[in-house]
């Protein structure tokens, strides 16, 4: 072999070899950054954190690293999987991991700071984070919080800290003195099922904080609370004071207000301290006895409009949707009385007999050949019926919504004064409290009514001819009236009544039906009912009264 051929030879060996004992082989690595074992002097914090609120807290005692300057302990880490920037292992992880494996990475966040940067030189997990407390102080205290969810946080804080601003964690600390006789340097306290780990820690290194304000300000009001919940848990008076303060000066959304009736349920507060808060919560003794009263004077105000406008129609659903049993909002309304309504509705009728009076004067006077005097607004007597109609159909609406309506339908037939002035009135004005009849058939024929016999009666007896005249208008202007549903609930109501009053009012409908056709409502199918129930019913009385006469 000749000279140049060996050095060829020397050199592919050496290059072999150094193959081998990196990439190629499972010996030790070298001595690079990336064996971790020349870095056991540092400290690592890599903890997974899961779900957070207090927990049961035990108290023990041991040594303290020397070099400790970290506030936590992590999870440990297979050393093979940290590596430099552009290189890859091709070695698994190994599930056997012993205390050389340990490492720890030397930390220096603050308390309120963001979370350090990850480091390049180490593989960080997607649901991992990177975070520490720091003091200037010597950590003689090793808190382990232990997750509901099987997951765990152990923080290393200064005692002196701890003590002054949880009684919680100073009780604590000094039972853990007291037990290892003064000797212990490492004191250690464990606090079970935390119900969020990220939470309490935060909570934790508020205390830490130079202005806990400007933290909650960060944190938001949701998270906040959380905060609040744990500080009132280990009794952080201070933190507790600049929560409620922080709360007080926000604005909360509806979950967050239920989510601080709950938190006041469970925890009991100076009541000096939550005065603030709890005013914005609850309104009051006295606001309380007044919803009532609060409640007319919504429907007063709405009824008291004297044009339609949007905001108009907008305040009569808002005030409808509030007073619905079936609402959201629905508060304590026991005690919204039946009478207020009713005032209401009867103030809301006097001023339609007096517009109607109004409009049967200036007929009287045109038909005398003299101006009418007797009306003061300037709005067009149609313009007005129509907003004293609109506000009775919609009390009628909330009447049934309480279950209330049924004494209306008495109410509405006694009208003497109303149906003496109708006669008189040109149809394209009366024709609107037509309406209020309208919707008291539909209620009656669908069953939204327990009325006696008689008032269904007495409704029909005087409202009955008024609507036969006006259906030819309420076809014309329906504004939302269906008239379908209409003629199918007056024929359903009139099948109820005795078949004495059916008779008489199918046989008005039909001698009106026949002189005026498609201007009456259409009521057949209801009439042919009629007409069958009627004659079977003829013939099954006559054979019962055959069956019965033998027994006397």
């Amino acid at each position: 072999m000749s000279k140049k051929a060996s050095v060829l030879s020397k050199k592919r060996q050496g290059l072999l070899h150094h193959r081998t004992s990196w990439c190629c082989s499972f010996t030790n690595p070298p001595k690079t950054p990336e064996n971790l074992s020349s870095f056991q002097q540092s400290k690592l914090i890599h903890q997974k954190f899961g779900g957070g609120g207090a927990g049961a807290a035990t108290a023990g005692g041991g040594g303290i690293a020397k070099n400790s300057s970290l506030g936590f302990v992590g999870k440990r880490m297979d050393p093979r999987r940290i590596l430099s920037p552009g290189r890859v292992s091709p070695i698994n992880s190994d599930n056997t991991l012993t205390e050389e494996n340990d490492v720890r990475v030397e930390t220096c966040s603050v308390i309120g700071s963001p979370l350090p940067e990850k480091s390049p030189e180490r593989v960080v997990e997607e649901d991992e984070v990177v975070v520490g407390v720091v003091s200037n102080e010597k950590y003689d205290v090793r808190l382990n919080l232990k997750g509901r969810d099987g997951n765990s946080l152990v923080l290393e804080l200064d005692s002196k800290v701890l003590s002054e601003n949880s009684s919680v964690f100073a009780n604590l600390i000094a039972d853990c003195h007291k037990n290892s006789g003064g000797l212990a340097n490492l004191c250690r306290i464990e606090v079970h099922e935390v119900d969020n780990l990220r939470v309490y820690h935060q909570t934790i290194a508020l205390m830490f904080a130079d202005d806990i304000v400007k933290t909650f300000v960060q944190m938001g009001v949701s998270k906040s609370i959380d905060a609040l919940e744990v500080a009132a848990g280990i009794m952080f008076t201070r933190g507790v004071l600049s929560c409620l303060k922080y709360l007080e000066a926000v604005p909360w959304s509806e979950d967050e207000e239920e989510k601080l009736k709950s938190l006041f349920t469970r925890y009991t507060f100076d009541k000096k301290t939550t005065e603030d808060v709890l005013g914005r919560l609850y309104p009051g003794e006295e606001s309380t006895n007044s919803q009532p009263y609060t409640a007319v004077q919504l429907i007063n105000s709405v009824t008291g409009c004297t044009n339609f406008s949007s905001s108009r129609r907008e305040l009569k659903s808002l005030v409808k949707g509030l007073l619905s049993k079936s609402s959201v909002y629905e508060k304590d309304l026991t005690a919204l009385k039946k009478e207020d309504l009713y005032q209401i509705c009867q103030s809301c009728l006097n001023s339609l007999v007096g517009i109607f009076k109004e409009a049967a004067d200036s007929v009287v006077h045109e038909e005398g050949g003299s101006s009418s005097t007797a009306g003061t607004s300037t709005q067009p007597f149609i313009e007005r019926i129509s907003v004293q109609v609109d506000n009775i159909k919609w009390l009628f609406e909330i009447l049934g919504e309480q279950q209330m309506a049924e004494e209306f339908v008495n109410l509405w037939a006694e009208q003497e004064a109303l149906l003496a002035m109708h006669k008189i009135v040109s149809p394209m004005v009366r024709y609107e409290v037509s309406r209020i009849s309208a919707s008291v058939f539909i209620a009656l024929g669908k069953g939204m009514l327990l009325c006696p016999s008689e008032s269904r009666c007495g409704v029909f007896q005087s409202w009955f001819r008024p609507m036969l005249s006006d259906y030819d208008w309420l076809q014309r202007c329906k504004k939302g009236l269906d008239v379908k549903v209409l003629e199918e609930s007056m024929g359903q109501a009139l099948l109820m009544l005795p078949m004495k009053h059916q008779h008489m009012f199918f046989m008005e409908w039909f001698e009106s039906y026949s002189k005026h056709g498609s201007e009456c409502p259409n009521l057949s199918s209801a009439f042919q009912i009629w007409w069958r129930r009627s004659f079977l019913r003829g013939s099954k009385s006559s054979h019962t009264t055959e069956l019965e006469a033998p027994e006397s």
